[in-house]
């Protein structure tokens, strides 16, 4: 089952998970709450459309939006509505 795993910490674990351009897309439900903070960043992506970003705070450590989603995907992304994905020092192993 794939997890999302921070500084030795399990952050997310699903077994539901979509595949986009590489990366794995946990269901917004599997993300611990209490490791993440709102961030007001947001990207724009030509075909998934805004995304959106968390911060992850945990332990006196943080990685500035290391979780993204897009809470509005186009239609070609529907796919990813209502999931997280991971980057930075975050790292999805199976």
């Amino acid at each position: 089952m794939p997890k999302a795993v921070w500084n030795d910490l399990v952050i997310a674990e699903s077994d539901d998970t979509v595949v986009v351009e590489g990366n794995h897309y946990f269901p917004r439900t599997a993300l611990r709450d209490d490791v993440i903070r709102d961030s007001a960043t947001h990207t724009v992506c030509p075909w998934k459309g805004t995304a959106s970003y968390y911060t992850l705070d945990h332990a006196g450590r943080t990685s500035e939006d290391a979780v993204w989603y897009y809470p509005d995907p186009k239609p070609d992304a529907e796919m990813v509505r209502d999931r997280v994905a991971f980057w930075k020092d975050v790292k999805v192993v199976d």
